[in-house]
């Protein structure tokens, strides 16, 4: 809603631990970034959806410009499937770890959305656990530049323009962004690209510009030199929360649980093959380990996560829809106080997100946390 986004807004950008000086920059993607997704793009183009915001959804003014998506999970579609969206997620992460100089783990890539004539993109940062992402421009045809208006950690607001090609990355999560101008031409596609940091700082370039590298890192070792040169401590909250922030009271009331580091390296005690292909987006590993043994799409690790939640939790649609077929429970809930995929589904996605509207149609009930 308007007034979720207006209180993100206002809320987030104050609370959150930053990784680069000003918060934004574009690039030229990565040949394997591009070649990835160029292709998807030209093998796929014209078999566009039709995006569903859901009513009272205002990010963007999809009653007049309607918005389409062109899933990587879309099995449908010509090289799509888990494969796909894991070689993306693959090719771009060192580009961001670079960047930001934190070791990072993947968490959303919806597809490529285009957007139509007269669309605009109301002014907003993204929910929590997409922190560092990435927009890369696939193609587009418009009469003149739709620029991405985004305001700094310097509070300056700059109007971006990009061609296809063209990436801007941004720590999504406290960096103001949007498109207000409508867009004039026929259309632009992008991607988007996201990543949650795991609290593990790293110390190389590889391949950033030196330049602009030394200056980010002269900013991060600012804030490492303030916390005596440890990394995050607090289990209770993720590495970009400030501790004492506006958003740290209201983390600590939606995950009473402390911060889950179940999607980061390494699992949990009692973690199957299936709880690691679930997270990861391996669907053919997935199946492979279901056809051995069928109960293992309900088995719950040490902290009550199972194959299940895993998929939730990182967005992939294409193996929580398997794993419901295969008979998965979607009312399990995590832990003594965690909560069914449902919940973490809307605890950690956008409200539009596939897995949220799939869930909530074959009746999953949406229960956390009893406080």
């Amino acid at each position: 809603s308007s007034r979720c986004r207006v209180e993100m807004s206002l809320r987030q950008p104050q609370s959150m631990q930053n990784y680069t000086k000003v918060g934004y920059r574009k690039i030229r993607a990565p040949d394997a970034v591009w070649k990835l997704v160029k292709q998807f793009w030209d093998q796929n183009s014209e078999v566009r959806k039709l995006e569903q915001w859901g009513v009272g959804n205002t990010y963007t003014n999809n009653w007049e410009s309607p918005t389409y998506m062109i899933s990587v999970e879309d099995k449908s579609l010509r090289g799509a499937g888990g494969r796909l969206k894991q070689a993306i997620w693959n090719a771009a992460r060192d580009t961001l770890s670079a960047w930001t100089g934190q070791e990072l783990t993947q968490c959303s890539l919806y597809g490529i959305r285009v957007y139509t004539e007269g669309a605009v993109l109301a002014t907003h940062v993204d929910r929590m656990p997409l922190v560092s992402s990435a927009i890369l421009n696939v193609a587009q045809d418009v009469d003149e530049p739709w620029p991405l208006e985004v305001i700094g950690h310097d509070g300056k607001a700059e109007n971006v323009t990009m061609l296809p090609g063209d990436m801007v990355l941004y720590e999504s999560h406290s960096v103001l962004h949007g498109r207000p101008f409508p867009l004039k031409g026929r259309y632009m596609a992008n991607i988007f690209i996201h990543f949650e940091p795991t609290g593990h700082s790293l110390r190389h370039n590889m391949g950033l510009d030196p330049k602009q590298h030394d200056v980010d890192q002269a900013y991060r070792d600012s804030f490492e030199a303030l916390k005596a040169g440890h990394e995050h401590e607090n289990d209770a909250l993720p590495p970009y929360i400030v501790e004492g922030s506006p958003e740290d009271s209201r983390y600590r009331q939606t995950h009473p649980g402390g911060f889950n580091k179940k999607n980061k390296p390494g699992f949990t005690t009692g973690s199957t093959n299936a709880h690691q292909a679930a997270q990861e987006g391996d669907l053919s590993m997935l199946k492979e380990h279901v056809t051995k043994d069928k109960q293992v799409v309900n088995k719950q690790d040490a902290n009550g996560w199972t194959p299940l939640h895993e998929a939730t939790r990182a967005g992939h649609f294409d193996m929580v829809k398997y794993l419901i077929e295969q008979g998965a429970d979607p009312n399990i809930k995590t832990g003594k106080r965690g909560g069914t995929a449902l919940w973490w589904a809307k605890n950690e996605h956008d409200e539009d997100h596939p897995i949220i509207e799939f869930l909530e149609s074959i009746g999953a009930m949406e229960s956390g946390p009893e406080l």
